[in-house]
């Protein structure tokens, strides 16, 4: 596969850039005592259907996480941030998640990132999973990853080139390049 180009390669926010899963595995054990949660028993991306917690629980972690990134703990996944400042050196790097609100997104990155990438960097927040592509091409992107195997369908559909980001929801479950580390990321482009 030929360099991608950091102007046409795009992210999903949480599960590529935010480690979601250790913030909420960590807060369910916290705040809830439901401490035997490992990542390996997230299988499925709706939690509900693979982790033996009530909704109720699942969705207040979940509303918490996505409130107040930063009050919650989020920490960036191994690497993100070193090699997210090299690409938006190059390019501006352009964020585009399912969460609904912009704003704790952007509290985050310019609490957890190098001053640079912060101002590099757009946030795209779209309220849904099932529109990623329109958004995507609409930033001028012809790559993107995600964490979210049906995600990555749909791209493909719309003439994307998805990557997944490997995790233990999306295995097996695709037959889309894959990369699992921010290593593995920056060799797409350098």
């Amino acid at each position: 596969m030929n360099k991608i180009h950091p102007s046409l390669l795009g992210f999903d926010f949480d599960g590529v850039v935010a480690d979601t899963a250790e913030a909420f595995i960590r807060l369910c054990c916290e705040e809830y005592g439901y401490c035997s949660i490992r990542m390996e028993d997230i299988t499925d991306f709706e939690v509900e259907r693979c982790l033996d917690l009530d909704p109720g629980i699942v969705e207040a972690v979940f509303t918490r996480i996505l409130v107040d990134s930063v009050g919650a703990g989020l920490q960036p996944m191994a690497g993100a941030l070193q090699v997210l400042e090299e690409l938006s050196a190059s390019a501006p790097v352009t964020l585009v998640t399912a969460r609904p609100l912009v704003r704790p997104v952007r509290d985050w990155i310019d609490a957890v990132m190098p001053q640079s990438v912060g101002e590099n960097t757009r946030i795209v927040a779209m309220g849904a999973h099932n529109d990623k592509p329109r958004h995507v091409r609409g930033n001028g992107l012809r790559y993107f990853i995600d964490d979210r195997a049906e995600t990555c369908f749909q791209l493909e559909e719309a003439g994307i080139k998805p990557i997944v980001y490997s995790q233990p929801w999306n295995r097996g479950r695709h037959p889309f390049r894959a990369v699992s580390t921010w290593e593995e990321i920056r060799s797409l482009c350098f």
